[in-house]
């Protein structure tokens, strides 16, 4: 079990050229990837994804890197010159409509947006590939280390939690079958203070205790709680991703608890549904974290 919070660094270096990785992850329930590579390193993206999505499977993910080159450049700067002549244009416009002083220059137009590209020279491609593949695995696998250890925690926190479950579910069986004697000596006890007489038509308290009885039934609840009990227990011991399948079933544990709840005409019960509720709040939290 991995958390999905976390936080990895990774370095890649050659006589040339250096690069640095760093990554934050969040919880989401899907994948999602964040980089901020210019447009001048767009060839590297898919490097780096690739080897992210190799290892984490849920999560909201921020990467950022540095590049440095610490030999001599191998950038190449290109002009687009259509792209400068509209820019130009445009701006000769606004200087004649708003009557504004001629003091468009050769630098002011090269600030522009996208006229000025700065990209590594074809050759050099591979190689820089290779830096931020390496750095990207490295940090990678920092953060999939960080994951882990939150993810023990997580597991450990969720165990102790539905093992209360468990106990309390204990106490729900053995109460269960008591609350329709319980009702039947009220019951009669009642209709012999009401009557002023010890006998009663055994008969018609038979039917209310039966009526009673099938009510506030929570067998089936308690089969298909136990059930989903289980499940939730195997799957915190996957070595998967699990965190979507312990999302619904505490979904399915929830809706049970809550039939459970509102068929229980008895006060002990209600309180061990009130003591599964919260015990199931705290599961729920934890699990938005999980992977």
């Amino acid at each position: 079990m991995k958390s999905m919070t976390g936080y990895g660094k990774g370095e890649a270096s050659n006589e040339s050229r250096k690069v640095t990785i760093e990554i934050k992850s969040v919880n989401n329930r899907f994948l999602d990837i964040n980089t901020r590579f210019p447009k001048s390193l767009s060839y590297v993206e898919d490097t780096v994804k690739k080897q992210i999505q190799e290892v984490v499977k849920r999560g909201t993910l921020d990467v950022y890197y540095t590049y440095e080159v610490t030999g001599d450049t191998d950038k190449v700067v290109e002009a687009d010159i259509p792209l400068a002549g509209e820019y130009l244009a445009a701006m000769r416009t606004v200087k004649d409509e708003l009557g504004l002083p001629d003091d468009i220059t050769a630098m002011s137009v090269l600030r522009m947006p996208d006229v000025l590209t700065v990209t590594a020279a074809e050759d050099d491609r591979e190689e820089i590939k290779a830096l931020f593949e390496k750095a990207a695995k490295e940090a990678v696998a920092s953060l999939d280390a960080m994951r882990v250890i939150e993810g023990r925690s997580a597991k450990t926190d969720l165990a102790k939690l539905v093992g209360n479950i468990i106990t309390s579910l204990k106490s729900v069986i053995t109460r269960a079958p008591l609350v329709v004697v319980d009702y039947r000596d009220k019951l009669s006890k009642r209709i012999a203070e009401l009557l002023d007489q010890p006998a009663a038509d055994e008969t018609r308290i038979a039917t209310e205790v039966a009526v009673f009885a099938d009510k506030c039934d929570i067998n089936e609840e308690i089969s298909r709680l136990t059930s989903h009990i289980d499940q939730f227990t195997k799957a915190l011991e996957s070595g998967e991703p699990q965190g979507r399948r312990l999302d619904f079933l505490s979904q399915e544990m929830n809706r049970e608890i809550n039939t459970m709840g509102s068929k229980a005409n008895d006060l002990e019960l209600s309180k061990l549904v009130i003591e599964m509720k919260n015990e199931l709040e705290k599961i729920k939290e934890q699990i938005r974290n999980v992977e």
